[in-house]
């Protein structure tokens, strides 16, 4: 990995250590790693089912749908997660009184067990993340990551990228756009 003489990289990349998604993913990826470790290997859920966990216990009681929004997934992701978690008992699910067809979640008792435990090993390990930088560099770095995610939002909302995957119809995961439907030549 190349480090940055200067930010003239991040505005006219030419390699892929110039890219700042790249470089962004990378830092995320290493932290993440270590969060998932924990999830999995200390907990025995995936790091998808700690954030919902993490967000029920922030707001409660809520529906799937708004659950999704909340986090950033699709109700597909975010339905086979609360599925799992409801095998695990680590949440509850209740019939809305007034629309049967309406379900609420929250954690429980379990869940809310589970939260407590694993917290302080998740926010340690996002406070020793900080400690990579200077003290008086935290509030720019946050202020930054903030301006981010807005202008990601905002970019996100314009369609700043208008294809989309086909992975429903066994897209890019297996077959790349510029690959014919032929099976190729095997010559190795």
């Amino acid at each position: 990995m190349r480090a940055f003489p200067d930010t003239t990289a991040l505005r006219d990349p030419r390699a892929l250590d110039d890219l700042l998604l790249y470089r962004l993913w990378r830092a995320m990826r290493a932290g993440s790693g270590m969060a998932t470790r924990i999830a999995e290997g200390g907990f025995g859920i995936t790091h998808r089912e700690w954030g919902m966990i993490g967000m029920l216990a922030q707001v409660g009681e809520i529906g799937p749908s708004a659950l999704a929004v909340q986090l950033q997934l699709d109700r597909v992701r975010t339905s086979r997660g609360l599925r799992s978690l409801f095998e695990k008992r680590l949440i509850e699910r209740r019939q809305d009184s007034e629309d049967r067809r309406e379900v609420h979640v929250r954690l429980s008792e379990t869940g809310r067990q589970l939260f407590d435990d694993m917290f302080p090993r998740i926010s340690a390990l996002n406070i020793d993340l900080l400690e990579g930088l200077d003290a008086e560099n935290h509030d720019t770095f946050l202020q930054c990551l903030r301006e981010l995610e807005l202008h990601s939002t905002a970019l996100n909302a314009r369609f700043a990228a208008s294809e989309k995957s086909e992975r429903r119809l066994d897209g890019t995961r297996h077959r790349w756009s510029g690959q014919s439907n032929e099976s190729p030549r095997r010559h190795f």
